[in-house]
C-alpha cells in the first residue's frame, strides 16, 4: 500500500493520542509537523488522506507562522485535487474568529455580540457602547488566549494602558458580550466525520481557559486536565438538542470534517455559540467513564477514508 494518511500539525503533544489510534489499527501514516521549512509548488504532492490539525494558538508554542506554511501547503494538495479533511477553509476559519462568527450568523446559528478592534484607542472606544460585563479576547488565539472579564470602561482603560496588557498575534482583539451562565458551565460539542459524536459539560468557575488535551501546555491552575480534583469534564454521550442538527448543516456547508464547537446557555435558556475547534482535543479521563475515545473515532474515520481511495 503506497498510499497513506498524513497528518498536519505543530504539536506533537496533542497529535501522539492519534498516532497512537492509528498505529493500533494499522494504519499507514505519516507525521508532517510543520513549523518551519518551505514547499515547491512547481512538485507534484503524494497521493493519500491528509489530515490539518494545525492549531490558531501555534504561536503560544513558539510556531508563529505554522498556519501561513500551512495554509500554503493546503492550498497546494487542494490544487493538485487530493483528498483533504480540515482544509484551507477551516484552517481559516481556525485562526480567525470574526470569521468564524460572521459564518455562524449567516448560517442562522445566535454568536454573542462582538466587535472587532484594531488599536487600544478603538479598543477603549467600542467598550462605551457595550453593555456591562464584557470580555476580550484574541482574533487569533485558542486557549483562551487573551480572555479577560470586566465589569466597567475604567477597569478595560487601565488593562489596556498597562504593561500586562496582552497584544494579539495578529493585532485584532474582540470586544464581547460577557455569557453569564446559570451554573458556571459550557458545553463543546464534538463532531466526527461531520457527525456527532458526545457533548462535553466543561465547568467554568475556576477560569476561562479550556484546554481539553491531557498534555496540555497552559498553567497548570486553568488548564482543565486530568490532573484537577474537580471534575471539570463531563461528557453526555446521549445529549440532544436541535443545535447539533445546526452544527451537522454548518460543518457540511463549510467543508469541516473534524471539530469541537462549544456554546454557552445565558440564565434565561439562550444559546450563543462562540468557539469552533477545527483541531479539536479530547479528555481521556472523561471519556475512560463513558468508553467513548475520540481520537479513536477520527483513526476510524481516516482509515475508512483511506480505503476507500484504494478500491
Amino acid at each position: 500500500m503506497s498510499e497513506k494518511i498524513y497528518v498536519i500539525h505543530e504539536n506533537d503533544e496533542w497529535t501522539k493520542p492519534l498516532i497512537d489510534a492509528l498505529e493500533e489499527l494499522n494504519v499507514p501514516y505519516e507525521d508532517w509537523f510543520i513549523n518551519e521549512g518551505n514547499v515547491d509548488l512547481s512538485e507534484e504532492p503524494p497521493k493519500g488522506i491528509f489530515y490539518n490539525r494545525m492549531s490558531a494558538s501555534s504561536h503560544s508554542r513558539g510556531h508563529r507562522y505554522a498556519p501561513e506554511l500551512t495554509m500554503a501547503v493546503l492550498s497546494w494538495l487542494e490544487g493538485h485535487g487530493r483528498t483533504v479533511l480540515n482544509g484551507s477553509h477551516a484552517l481559516d476559519l481556525e485562526v480567525n474568529k470574526a470569521r468564524q462568527y460572521s459564518a455562524l450568523e449567516s448560517h442562522g446559528i445566535k454568536t454573542p455580540k462582538t466587535v472587532v478592534t484594531v488599536g487600544k484607542e478603538s479598543l477603549i472606544q467600542a467598550a462605551e457602547k457595550m453593555d456591562k460585563p464584557f470580555i476580550t479576547k484574541h482574533n487569533r488565539a485558542g486557549k483562551g488566549l487573551g480572555v479577560q472579564l470586566f465589569h466597567s470602561d475604567e477597569a478595560l482603560e487601565a488593562y489596556v494602558n498597562s504593561s500586562e496588557f496582552e497584544e494579539p498575534i495578529d493585532g485584532v482583539t474582540l470586544l464581547q458580550q460577557y455569557i453569564q451562565s446559570e451554573d458556571s458551565t459550557i458545553t463543546r460539542c464534538e463532531f466526527v466525520d461531520g457527525q456527532f459524536l458526545y457533548a462535553v459539560r466543561v465547568d467554568t468557575s475556576e477560569g476561562f481557559e479550556l484546554c481539553p488535551a491531557d498534555a496540555c501546555t497552559i498553567d497548570d491552575n486553568f488548564c482543565l486536565t486530568t490532573e484537577n480534583t474537580k471534575e471539570k469534564f463531563k461528557i453526555i454521550p446521549d445529549f440532544k438538542d436541535p443545535i447539533i442538527d445546526q452544527y451537522e448543516s454548518f460543518l457540511k456547508a463549510h467543508n469541516i470534517n473534524f471539530a469541537g464547537i462549544e456554546f454557552i446557555r445565558d440564565e434565561q435558556g439562550q444559546l450563543y455559540t462562540y468557539d469552533i475547534n477545527t483541531n479539536t482535543n479530547y479528555n481521556a479521563d472523561a471519556e475512560s467513564k463513558v468508553q467513548l475515545y475520540g481520537m479513536k473515532e477520527v483513526a476510524r474515520a481516516l482509515a475508512n477514508k483511506l480505503e476507500k481511495t484504494l478500491v
